[in-house]
Parts: structure tokens; C-alpha cells; sequence
């Protein structure tokens, strides 16, 4: 399994960024990925996830509404778009694969994810 993300940067409160993870040596469209966050001294928080065919998706509450995680099976790449973003979503971003196997299959579980990528830090501050 490899995870690359990318994108991260500083943004300003109210902005928007997009984050992009290059998955490979996996079979990607049969999993579902997640977008989970960690901000220094807080424990992390699985933000986002979309199923293996890319039919639900489903967020935390503290990014509902501002958030949207995409994916593109052909490009085996996920993405995020984070809009209104706050200084509470400052935060080191990874893109993560579920374990199981199945296209279909929906979880919001942290601790069905054991692979993840390197990070990339996102910051929002004026």
C-alpha cells in the first residue's frame, strides 16, 4: 500500500483548499478511503470517508456542510475539498485505506484504517 498526499498549505479563515492523495500498489476502487486529521496535542479525528465505488460518503459533524471527499477510480486519487475553513481545521491531514475489501462496504470507524500516507499540513490563520 502506498498513500501520497499533497496540497497542504496555509489558508486563510473562510478559504477553501483542495487536498489530493495518489494511492497505489492496492486495488483502490475496492476500498473504501477516508480523510482522517490529527492537530497538535488532540487526538485524531476521521473526518471523511467514501466507499469503494464512490456511492456515500459521510463526515464528521465538525465538518459537515464544509467539507466534500471525492475520488477518481481511474486515477486511483482521493480528494477533499475543504470550504469556510476555520482555525480549528488546522490540522497535519492523511488520507487513509479501510481494511476490508468490498467495494460497497461503509464504516466510520477510526480503527478500521491501518494504512496511511506521510500527511500534509494544512494551516488556517490571517
Amino acid at each position: 500500500v502506498q498513500l501520497v498526499e499533497s496540497g497542504g498549505a496555509l489558508a486563510q479563515p473562510g478559504g477553501s483548499l483542495t487536498l489530493s492523495c495518489a494511492a497505489s500498489k492496492f486495488a483502490f476502487s475496492n476500498y473504501e478511503m477516508s480523510w482522517i486529521r490529527q492537530a497538535p496535542g488532540k487526538e485524531r479525528e476521521l473526518v471523511a470517508v467514501i466507499t469503494g465505488a464512490g456511492g456515500a460518503t459521510d463526515y464528521a459533524d465538525s465538518v459537515r456542510g464544509r467539507f466534500t471527499i471525492t475520488r477518481d477510480n481511474a486515477k486511483n486519487a482521493l480528494y477533499p475539498r475543504m470550504d469556510s475553513l476555520k482555525p480549528e481545521d488546522t490540522a497535519l491531514y492523511y488520507c487513509a485505506k479501510n481494511r476490508r475489501f468490498d467495494k460497497y462496504y461503509y464504516s466510520f470507524r477510526l480503527d478500521e484504517y491501518p494504512d496511511w500516507g506521510q500527511g500534509t499540513q494544512v494551516t488556517v490563520s490571517s
